[in-house]
C-alpha cells in the first residue's frame, strides 16, 4: 500500500522548509530511515528520512519549492504500484506549494492547467504564464474569451535600462530570503526606536586581560562578547518590559532571562538561545555560547537551539562599528547592538583623560516600551559593565 511521507514539523516556530536536494529518484528502492532529501528551515540544515520500506513511487516536490511542514512531500509503495493512489485523493491536479500560493494569491484558477514539471506537475512558471495569459500554461478559459486590458495598462512606464557590464546573479532563497522577509515584516510590524550610549570599559578590559592569562582553558576562552552576556542576563530581571514579547495583542513578561545571539555563518545570520542565562554562571554562559555559535556555523543547531529568546543582542564591536540600528527579532520587544571600544575623553580629578568605552546601541519597541523605561535599562546596563568585577561577586 503507498504511503505519503509527510514534511516533518521542526519545532513549534518553523513553518515550512525548502527543499534543497533530493538524495533518492523516482523508482529507487529505499528503506524506512533513508535519507530522502535534504531541507532547509530560516535556522537548519537537515535530511528528511523515508518512514516506510519500498521504492520511491513519486516525488511530490521539486528542488527549491518552499514546502509547508506537515505537507505530504513523497510517495513510498511497491514495485509498480501508482504513485497516484495515494496523492489522488487530493482535489484538482498536481501543483507545487509555492505555485499554488501564488494562484491563490492572484485569484488563478488552474483547475485547466498542463504543468511543465515531471507528471504535468504545475510549477511557479506555469502559474506566471497563467497570469500573463503565456503560451506554457493551457488555462481552461479560451483567450477569445478575455477581455482587453485597459489602455492605461499598456501605457506602463517604461523600465529603467539595466547597468552596463557583466554581472552575476542567484536567486534569493533558503536562510537569506527568510531573512529578508523577516526583517521586512519587523520594520512593518513594530514601532522601532533606537538609543545610543557608551559604557567605561576598563575594568571590563582589565578582566578580560586576566582571564586570558589563566590556565584554565574554560576561563581563558571567555570573550568581551560573553562579558556582554553575563552583564545583560544580570541587568534584565530588573526590567520585566524588556525581557519580554508582544504577540496577538498581548505583552508576555518572562521571569527567566533567555538570550538570543546573533551569529554570522556561510548561510547568513543565525540567532541561537542561550536558556536561562540568569541562572548561569559567567564560565557557564561562554561555553553554551562557544557551543551554539559552532553548531549554526556547521549547520547542526537544533530547532530547540534556536528557540524561545526572550532578547536579543547582536555584536559588529570587532568590525569597528562604533553605533548602528539593530532590527527587532519579533515578537521580542528589545535588540541590544554592542558596538567598538574607542576612547571617549572623560573629566576626572580635575582633568581631562581619554578612557575606553564600550558602545552600545538599543532598540526597542515603541508600541511597548516607552523611551524612558529603555533608556533606564540602557543607564542600569552600562553601570554593570563598568563594574563588571563587582557584577561577577554577587
Amino acid at each position: 500500500m503507498a504511503t505519503e511521507v509527510l514534511l516533518p514539523k521542526q519545532g513549534n516556530t518553523v513553518e515550512s522548509c525548502i527543499i534543497i536536494e533530493w538524495k533518492k529518484t523516482e523508482g529507487d528502492p529505499v528503506k524506512a530511515g533513508d535519507p530522502l532529501v535534504e531541507v532547509e528551515t530560516d535556522k537548519a540544515t537537515l535530511d528528511v528520512e523515508a518512514t516506510a520500506d519500498g521504492v520511491l513511487l513519486t516525488r511530490l516536490v521539486a528542488e527549491g519549492d518552499d514546502v509547508p511542514v506537515l505537507t505530504p512531500i513523497a510517495v513510498i509503495g511497491e514495485i509498480g504500484e501508482r504513485g497516484a493512489a495515494v496523492s489522488g485523493r487530493r482535489k484538482g491536479p498536481a501543483i507545487s506549494p509555492r505555485a499554488r500560493r501564488l494562484a491563490e494569491q492572484h485569484g488563478l484558477d488552474y483547475s485547466g492547467v498542463t504543468g511543465t514539471g515531471p507528471g504535468g506537475r504545475i510549477m511557479v512558471k506555469d502559474v506566471e504564464a497563467l497570469r500573463a495569459g503565456g503560451p506554457a500554461a493551457a488555462p481552461a478559459a479560451a483567450a477569445s474569451d478575455r477581455k482587453p486590458a485597459p489602455a492605461a495598462a499598456a501605457a506602463s512606464p517604461a523600465r529603467p535600462a539595466s547597468p552596463a557590464g557583466g554581472y552575476d546573479e542567484r536567486p534569493v532563497t533558503g536562510v537569506r530570503k527568510v531573512i529578508a522577509e523577516r526583517m521586512r515584516a519587523s520594520l512593518a510590524t513594530t514601532a522601532q526606536l533606537t538609543m545610543h550610549s557608551t559604557a567605561d570599559a576598563r575594568r571590563l578590559l582589565d578582566y578580560r586581560a586576566r582571564l586570558k592569562g589563566e590556565d584554565d582553558p574554560q576561563l581563558a576562552a571567555v570573550s568581551l562578547n560573553d562579558l556582554v552576556l553575563f552583564a545583560v542576563s544580570r541587568t534584565l530581571p530588573a526590567f520585566a518590559g524588556l525581557n519580554a514579547t508582544f504577540e496577538g495583542g498581548a505583552i508576555r513578561t518572562y521571569r527567566d532571562v533567555h538570550l538570543g545571539f546573533a551569529v554570522d555563518t556561510e548561510r547568513g545570520l543565525m540567532v541561537p538561545v542561550i536558556h536561562n542565562a540568569d541562572r548561569m554562571s559567567l564560565v557557564e554562559i561562554a561555553t553554551e555560547a562557544h557551543r551554539l555559535a559552532e553548531a549554526c556555523q556547521t549547520s547542526k543547531a537544533r530547532p530547540e537551539d534556536l528557540a524561545g529568546a526572550t532578547f536579543t543582542i547582536t555584536n559588529l564591536g570587532a568590525l569597528g562599528i562604533e553605533s548602528f540600528t539593530p532590527v527587532l527579532n519579533p515578537p521580542q520587544v528589545g535588540i541590544l547592538g554592542v558596538c567598538a571600544i574607542g576612547l571617549k575623553p572623560v573629566a576626572e580629578s580635575g582633568e581631562t583623560r581619554f578612557v575606553p568605552h564600550i558602545g552600545l546601541s538599543l532598540t526597542i519597541d515603541h508600541q511597548v516600551v516607552d523611551g524612558a523605561p529603555g533608556a533606564r535599562f540602557l543607564q542600569a546596563l552600562t553601570r554593570t559593565l563598568a563594574h563588571i568585577d563587582t557584577a561577577l561577586a554577587r
